[in-house]
């Protein structure tokens, strides 16, 4: 008769596990088939739930707020599954600085690191290191809102893309880091970026456009010229070109040196006369490729009738359009605390413009440009009152007049209050120069359009204390959406000219009898003289766009 060998409980559930188990020699005799069995059945147990689980991870997340909030972390369609979910989940506890999420999400981001420098080191084409590059320094610098808008642009789902937003909302940042990526990506593609004005491109995009080659960690692969406006990519020899609408023939002429332009990006874009403007342009340089991207990007005007708004508003196909503003950006600190300061200043002062500048929202507007003018009687009392004086000129002969303007501004009523003026057809240097002195307006300096150096000149020569304005990309934009800001107190007595001026000043429209962005010029003298006397002024706000 067999001898029965006993096992303790203990064994015997280590048994069952899998977990390795000692015997005497005997009891082994016995029970070790059964603990390899079970061994082998543990280990494929364990397989099939790392399989399972690879298998959950990978599928598609359905959920509708689910996939709205992995959008909104910059995950395409095919990126939105439930392992999305799990990183997700450790990013937002670590957002709340739970220590554990933190670590872990630190360990992601260095084993991260380690497998982009393994990855770089390996590669030995010039050309493949200097898109690895990009690729890596692209991600971080991308706002995660724009996240959707990216992989859509990457990934060529549309042709055009528009993005609107206020002051700071990172648009034109996002589009000059798209586009340069993508030049690099498509070695045939060429880029052309455009303003309304040529004479305003220097100091604005071709300088974004340079930062975002630094951002992107790939300078050394780039080569700039100023004359002309361009940045070649050097390693194959393609090019960003920067041009103005304001001179066509030089956009239709432009002949790539081998490839096509397939990128296109209208910088401000509510500066352009309309869309019939916009697509002939684009009728011009969509030509011999096979694939093309369009990039728009403005900043809302204040009218909703502006062409730019009702274009926006127009369901269009093959266009994704984003939206943003300066709350949304994942590091608002570089914008700076003078930034911060005039968005608080001028909601408390002027919601309708703060919520139209900032935040890129069109709140209406008729066709006044001026809409903060108090028109009254400017007492005798009020004047002797007025002790922060400034004045500006605007050359001016026939037909164009010449415009002095003296005002006081009250800085913590954020008010002007325009005083006198002398305006007229074929004033004379020497005789305008004589009125300021004759009437003791030269206790403080005069600012003066820098338009005609030699009436400068002869101010100084004359005795007028005179100073040159100082004009830049955009000043005239800046100068005018300051004044915009202002409360204007003008009293026809003192100043009929400047009433005229400022309270008939319009925005002009198209042939479509849309409203249009930009500042006439015409009618606007006494304006202008209005802005240069305030220049320095208006220039200790200025922050960036």
């Amino acid at each position: 008769m067999r001898k029965e060998h006993k096992v303790s409980e203990k064994s015997l559930k280590n048994l069952e596990k899998g977990i390795p188990t000692r015997f005497n020699s005997e009891t082994g005799k016995l029970y070790a088939r059964k603990g390899q069995a079970a061994s082998v059945l543990a280990r494929k147990r364990n397989k099939n739930m790392a399989r399972l689980a690879i298998a959950i991870g990978s599928v598609r997340v359905t959920d509708k707020e689910l996939q709205k909030d992995l959008e909104g972390l910059g995950l395409s369609e095919e990126q939105q599954n439930y392992n999305a979910l799990v990183v997700a989940g450790v990013l937002k506890k670590a957002s709340e600085g739970k220590i554990t999420a933190v670590e872990k999400w630190e360990e992601w981001l260095d084993r991260a690191d380690e497998d982009i420098a393994d990855e770089f080191e390996t590669i030995e084409s010039v050309e493949d290191r200097a898109l690895a590059l990009a690729r890596a320094n692209y991600v971080w610098n991308i706002n995660a809102g724009f996240g959707s808008i990216s992989i859509y642009a990457l990934k060529h789902r549309y042709t055009h893309y528009e993005a609107s937003g206020g002051r700071g909302s990172g648009k034109s940042s996002w589009a000059s880091l798209t586009v340069v990526r993508l030049v690099m990506e498509h070695p045939d593609v060429h880029a052309l970026v455009l303003r309304k004005v040529a004479n305003t491109l220097r100091d604005s995009v071709y300088t974004q456009y340079q930062w975002a080659i630094e951002q992107l960690g790939v300078s050394e692969f780039w080569e700039a010229k100023k004359s002309p406006l361009e940045l070649t990519y050097l390693p194959t020899g393609q090019k960003i070109l920067f041009r103005g609408a304001d001179d066509p023939q030089k956009i239709k002429s432009i002949k790539p040196p081998f490839g096509y332009i397939g990128i296109t990006h209208f910088e401000e874009k509510d500066q352009f006369s309309g869309r019939t403007e916009i697509d002939s342009i684009l009728q011009s340089t969509m030509r011999g490729g096979k694939e093309f991207w369009n990039f728009e990007t403005y900043n809302p005007p204040r009218s909703k009738d502006n062409w730019a708004n009702r274009d926006s508003r127009e369901e269009r196909p093959n266009r994704v359009q984003h939206q943003s503003t300066y709350l949304d950006l994942d590091n608002p600190e570089w914008l700076g605390e003078a930034f911060f300061e005039e968005a608080e200043n001028l909601k408390k002062r002027d919601e309708g413009r703060y919520q139209n500048e900032y935040l890129g929202i069109p709140v209406g507007i008729g066709g006044s440009v001026f809409e903060n003018l108090e028109l009254r009687v400017i007492t005798d009392e009020e004047l002797r009152r007025f002790d922060h004086i400034f004045q500006g000129v605007d050359w001016g002969w026939f037909p164009d007049p010449y415009a002095f303007i003296r005002l006081h501004y009250d800085k913590t009523r954020e008010t002007i209050y325009l005083i006198d003026e002398h305006f007229g057809n074929k004033i004379s240097n020497e005789q305008s120069a004589r009125w300021i002195l004759e009437k003791g307006y030269n206790d403080v300096p005069t600012t003066c359009d820098t338009a005609e150096p030699k009436s400068i000149s002869d101010y100084r020569s004359l005795g007028v204390n005179a100073k040159e304005a100082v004009k830049g990309p955009s000043s005239v934009e800046y100068g005018m959406k300051w004044l915009q800001g202002r409360t204007i107190v003008i009293d026809k007595r003192r100043t009929p000219h400047a009433y005229e001026e400022f309270v008939n000043y319009e925005f002009e429209k198209n042939r479509a009898d849309e409203w249009i962005s930009g500042y006439p010029d015409r009618n606007n003298h006494t304006i202008d003289a209005t802005r240069y006397a305030l220049e320095r002024v208006a220039s200790k706000y200025k922050s960036s766009a």
